[in-house]
């Protein structure tokens, strides 16, 4: 079976980015109030539940692993463009205005992943969504590190590009997962 990576992750993306436009309809901006430890807390909560809906196999919310992908999706987004605007950028951004970074947050780590693909070798396609879902975890942690010293690192890169890998390796589930 051939595979398209670009075709399956704007899909993926396409989806969404729809509920992300949709939320963003209904509430408004008010997730440009959250500081960049809250929304790492946010991703946080998000890949721990899917950990425990993989060990556990049961949902006492309704809500599927799916959905928590998506969350992990579009908080990615969000920390990402939190982190490009400035302090006094208003609250309240137009629906259009969203959009526009939106998408430039979407290129930007799509070009990330296609330029990690080539050297990789797409080994992403060979792993378990659980692997990946540790993965997520494990950037997460290293995120709070990173947090917690204020953003100085030694050695490492930064919080965008971890941003980067946890949205691309939530794609790669959503993907496996068979989300269109």
């Amino acid at each position: 079976m051939a595979t398209n990576t670009s075709q399956e992750y704007d899909s993926v993306i396409a989806v969404c980015k729809s509920l992300f436009l949709k939320k963003t309809n209904d509430y408004g901006t008010a997730w440009r109030i959250l500081r960049p430890a809250s929304i790492t807390d946010q991703i946080f909560i998000k890949a721990q539940r899917i950990r425990t809906l993989e060990e556990k196999k049961v949902s006492k919310v309704g809500e599927d692993i799916t959905s928590e992908y998506i969350g992990i999706v579009n908080y990615c987004i969000i920390a990402m463009i939190q982190l490009d605007l400035d302090a006094d950028a208003p609250n309240e951004l137009e629906l259009n205005t969203v959009e526009l970074l939106f998408d430039k947050k979407v290129t930007e780590t799509k070009e990330l992943m296609f330029a990690k693909n080539h050297d990789y070798g797409e080994a992403w396609r060979d792993m378990r969504i659980s692997s990946l879902t540790d993965l997520i975890l494990m950037k997460i942690f290293r995120v709070k590190q990173i947090e917690d010293n204020l953003g100085h690192t030694l050695a490492s890169e930064g919080v965008s590009a971890n941003y980067q890998d946890m949205l691309n390796y939530a794609v790669f589930a959503l993907i496996k997962l068979g989300v269109q």
